[in-house]
């Protein structure tokens, strides 16, 4: 797979030739962005996936839903729906996708709404539920709208600034692109990510004077959850076990449930995959089934046995309170 990649390195130079007139033409005007009256927080990257905005918009919804009025505006990726949609307690994973799907289980009284347009999905959310402010899940290339806050993510193993554009490697902006973001977030780092080291990657990230960089770990949980009530991980050390993965980079979960204790069998599968008939039936032989949150909104009801390790993500040194501050600061200059 690699040595195909790099044979495609001409694509990639075409590719990067597309974002970079793309780029020019919104940021000399020819393009415009249009800017919301609504407060608007960006979560996105310059990758193809696997930075962890999923739970990164859990958190910051977590954060706010208590003093503000909340939606979330999603593409709705692979979804079997056309246009706006506005999720309801009728909506399933076809309607919004897996990642809104997900999110709307967890936090029902927030409105999420998915639509590829993301003007219209403003405009949309605007209308009918009059919003306190809205986050964007995964729209920081989309330059149709100017955004008031951008979060940018990347992760500790793959940074930015050491990618290449698509197909060669997994960036589908410019690098230069980061210079947009306020924040910039390196996430799923070593919990003992050390000072020394946070330093060296922010100045290999060289950000601009206004933006801060901020890190992040994974945490999993210690029990899993799924059809029936919550279980410790432990229970399924001498077991027969499956994970079964659907994401962009299940390393860091592998090698938590190794560090745990844990044997099983592997079955990896794209990101956002739509696993057919023959793969549901695989899976129901399976004696013990563990996944992702992502996953198992898309395998529940079709398979027994099933359960998902919960995630989130927990920032190292004072990265909570120099995100809660940001917030903070820009809702009461929006207020």
């Amino acid at each position: 797979m690699e040595v195909l990649r790099k044979l495609l390195f001409p694509i990639s130079l075409g590719y990067a030739l597309v974002v970079y007139i793309r780029n020019f033409l919104y940021d000399v005007g020819f393009f415009k962005s249009k800017i919301f009256e609504i407060p608007t927080i960006c979560i996105g990257n310059l990758s193809v996936g696997g930075t962890g905005k999923t739970p990164m918009a859990e958190f910051l919804i977590s954060l706010l839903m208590d003093d503000y009025k909340v939606a979330l505006l999603s593409r709705g990726y692979r979804r079997d729906s056309k246009g706006f949609v506005l999720a309801s307690n009728q909506s399933t994973v076809g309607d919004l996708g897996d990642e809104p799907y997900q999110i709307f289980s967890k936090f029902p009284k927030i409105a999420v709404a998915v639509d590829a347009d993301r003007r219209n999905g403003i405009k949309r959310l605007q209308a009918k539920v009059r919003p306190d402010l809205i986050l964007l899940d995964d729209a920081f290339q989309h330059r149709k709208v100017s955004y008031g806050l951008s979060l940018l993510l990347t992760a500790y193993d793959t940074l930015y600034v050491n990618d290449w554009y698509l197909p060669t490697g997994n960036l589908r902006d410019s690098k230069r692109e980061a210079k947009r973001a306020d924040l910039i977030m390196v996430t799923k780092c070593p919990a003992n990510l050390n000072r020394a080291d946070q330093k060296r990657i922010i100045q290999k990230l060289n950000p601009v004077p206004h933006q801060q960089v901020l890190f992040s770990c994974l945490a999993y949980g210690s029990e899993v959850a799924g059809d029936t009530n919550e279980i410790s991980l432990d229970f399924f050390r001498d077991k027969q076990l499956t994970l079964v993965t659907g994401i962009a980079n299940p390393e860091p979960l592998v090698v938590y449930l190794k560090e745990a204790g844990l044997t099983f069998d592997h079955l990896l599968f794209k990101d956002h995959h739509s696993f057919t008939k023959n793969e549901l039936r695989q899976l129901r032989t399976k004696e013990l089934l563990l996944t992702t949150e992502k996953d198992y909104v898309r395998l529940k009801g079709k398979v027994g046995n099933l359960y998902y390790l919960p995630i989130e993500h927990r920032f190292l040194g004072k990265g909570r309170k120099v995100l809660e501050a940001c917030l903070e600061d820009f809702m009461r200059s929006n207020s």
